[in-house]
């Protein structure tokens, strides 16, 4: 059996290049027809590196080679193990070949000829009584009663809309329908979605574009750049005109084109033995076929199959290049649904990911506790949550509003859409309303890019706004009307934005005072305050110490992948005395600081460092004793502390800010308020 390995290249030759053919006989079948090239040396051999292989063990891995000397044509052996035959004679070094000399290697003949439309005499006798001018090529290609594999007449490796120049002129007329019609279906090629969306789509164009009535699509399980087996090859698609049925394509000619990377055409195989016992055609009566490879340079993804069932509209080689030119198109258009697929891929990771960072938060935002203040607080949540309702969170610095805003976030229908967190207190004017609203590029002195701000990005989400308290004046106009669903506009810019976000603010100041002060706005206070969550100090629910601890302990030994350590009952005993100003955020500052500092599994009491201000070392212990309840609100008690703190430090107000619990620009902002300043000497 012989195998094309390389591509018979349509060349123009030159005047005294004379082409010549090799016609391959095995045993009374004649097999296939290959043009020798003037310039190319054709090697015949077992290996599948040679322009012909034989399928005979016979045959050595590289038996012999024809090539051009001249203007004759030479036979060469390749010091084969069995030998070379020239018309029966053991060739020894080069011979050179006439007309219809027969090559013979084992069971394969292959007749030599520079005119296929003679016949070979030798084969006279085999003809029938009125077929004396029978041809070469008749022989070949139109007696199917000679159980004749495929008769193939014509292959290509590259179509003529590639290269022009090389294939013969067409009509103007017929390119730029051709044309129009590889245009029209690469559009629709690039609108499908998946491989087999896309499939249907190019056997609906080939219908179109040529006399097929019955064809299919297969593909490979992976594209390769190796020889591929034809066993593998899938189906992904079939179309037949009527009730045509379709039947799979031999292995032989599939794995030839695979391994070719060449499209071929057959003619008038309605009645072939050999090709009806391998592709079933013989039931159908096909007439023509076409067989193209699907491939990209030498990565090779399947094949298209195509036959024809008409005697009057068989396929021709004009079908064969379109078929060819719709395979390359086929080609890139998986390639592209392959990138599509990974980069899908990889939006379905982040997205997995992005959940996953979801859920962790969700676990953050868990609020620990089983005290009675912590029921009521999840109790508010639950109702809060469901709605849309602005929310005001308050209470002292540390007690945990962030995380009140999140499980509010996380228990509402916008769960899934962005939480977005800003501090009002730690920008001034110009930055928090950058921040808030975004610019456009050069709306001021380093504004080099168009900024989003926050509103935007948490658009169909929850957007939280700590300290909303310490949001300067000018700011707290144009706030409140994006609160009353007007649109705004970025800094330097003129396009109206309308967002659809919700607004949890959270503030640790007397509001009402700020009102009544002038410091805040009056309508923005009733506006925030549409629902209102009070979270205790944790002074206020101490039961719950120990289950915080336990928390604590856990999610560092999970977050630095280090042992689990746990507190002795005297250390356990040390936090529970405590006050905690610094409310939860500072018990789990000081839980973290013992786990880092303690060099043992078990954490003691001498390990837990506990700040200055608190139960057990309270700055005026007398307090309490002497002085007895006064009616002042907690802001005056928040300043006369300040005050004392201060003044015990020397009004040192960094380590002040540390006793305290707070940063120091906090404290800058507190005594601003205040009106208070360090008195003089």
């Amino acid at each position: 059996m012989a195998e094309m390995q390389h591509t018979d290249e349509q060349k123009s030759d030159s005047s005294s290049a004379v082409v010549a053919y090799l016609i391959v006989r095995e045993g009374s079948t004649w097999r296939d027809v290959f043009r020798l090239t003037p310039g190319q040396v054709t090697t015949i051999g077992r290996a599948p590196t040679n322009r012909i292989v034989l399928r005979d063990e016979i045959c050595s891995r590289n038996h012999c080679e024809v090539f051009q000397s001249g203007s004759q044509w030479t036979l060469r052996d390749l010091g084969s193990r069995n030998g070379t035959l020239l018309d029966g004679i053991h060739v020894a070094g080069d011979s050179e070949l006439t007309d219809w000399q027969l090559i013979q290697i084992g069971a394969c003949e292959l007749g030599f000829t520079r005119d296929i439309s003679q016949p070979f005499p030798q084969f006279q006798e085999h003809a029938g009584p009125d077929d004396d001018t029978e041809t070469a090529v008749d022989l070949v290609f139109d007696h199917p009663d000679t159980g004749s594999q495929p008769s193939i007449i014509h292959r290509t490796r590259k179509n003529r809309y590639q290269s022009p120049g090389v294939s013969e002129p067409l009509t103007r007329d017929r390119t730029s329908r051709e044309l129009a019609d590889l245009y029209r279906l690469a559009l629709e090629m690039g609108a499908a979605a998946d491989a087999g969306e896309l499939a249907e789509v190019v056997l609906n164009g080939l219908f179109s574009g040529t006399c097929t009535d019955i064809g299919a699509i297969l593909l490979l399980p992976e594209s390769t750049m190796a020889d591929p087996d034809p066993r593998e090859l899938g189906v992904i698609a079939y179309k037949g005109e009527g009730d045509l049925p379709y039947q799979k394509l031999s292995d032989h000619l599939a794995g030839m084109v695979l391994r070719e990377r060449e499209a071929v055409l057959g003619r008038d195989v309605s009645d072939d033995s050999r090709l009806a016992s391998r592709d079933s055609l013989g039931r159908i009566h096909a007439q023509s076929v076409i067989c193209a490879p699907i491939r990209a340079g030498e990565v090779v993804y399947g094949l298209i199959h195509l036959y024809s069932t008409n005697p009057d509209k068989p396929l021709d080689p004009d079908a064969l290049e379109f078929t060819l030119a719709v395979a390359d198109q086929l080609a890139v258009a998986l390639d592209n649904l392959k990138e599509k697929e990974i980069l899908a891929a990889g939006l379905a990771q982040a997205r997995n990911e992005n959940r996953t960072l979801r859920r962790q938060l969700e676990i953050e935002s868990e609020l620990v506790g089983e005290s009675e203040s912590m029921q009521k607080l999840r109790e508010e949540i639950g109702r809060i949550a469901p709605t849309d309702a602005t929310t005001l969170i308050r209470g002292e610095s540390g007690v945990g509003k962030e995380l009140v805003a999140r499980a509010i976030h996380f228990s509402s229908q916008r769960r899934d859409r962005p939480f977005v967190c800003m501090n009002c207190a730690a920008l001034n004017e110009s930055l928090l309303e950058s921040e808030l609203f975004g610019h456009e590029k050069g709306a001021f002195t380093g504004a080099g890019d168009r900024k989003i701000g926050r509103f935007e990005q948490a658009h169909t989400g929850t957007l939280f706004l700590d300290e909303v308290g310490e949001m300067n004046p000018a700011i707290q106009a144009k706030f409140l009307r994006v609160l009353e669903g007007h649109p705004f506009e970025r800094i330097g810019g003129r396009t109206p934005i309308e967002v659809d976000v919700r607004v949890v603010a959270a503030t640790n100041r007397d509001l009402e005072q700020a009102v009544g002060e002038g410091l805040f706005r009056k309508d923005l206070y009733f506006r925030l305050r549409v629902v209102e969550v009070t979270v205790e100090p944790l002074r206020e629910h101490r039961a719950d110490i120990p289950q915080l601890v336990n928390f604590f302990l856990e999610r560092l030994a999970l977050k630095t992948g280090r042992p689990l350590k746990r507190l002795t009952p005297a250390a356990r005993k040390a936090l529970a005395a405590h006050d905690w100003p610094g409310n939860v955020r500072e018990l789990q500052n000081a839980v973290e600081r013992a786990v880092i500092l303690s060099p043992e599994e078990l954490i003691d009491e001498m390990d837990v460092q506990l700040s200055a201000l608190g139960g057990q070392l309270p700055d005026h212990p007398e307090t309490k004793a002497t002085t007895g309840y006064r009616e002042v609100s907690l802001d005056v008690l928040e300043q006369e502390h300040i005050l004392d703190t201060l003044e015990r430090t020397n009004w040192n107000k960094s380590k002040a800010a540390a006793i305290l619990g707070i940063e120091r620009s906090t404290l800058d902002r507190k005594l601003k308020r205040y009106r208070v300043s360090r008195p003089k000497a």
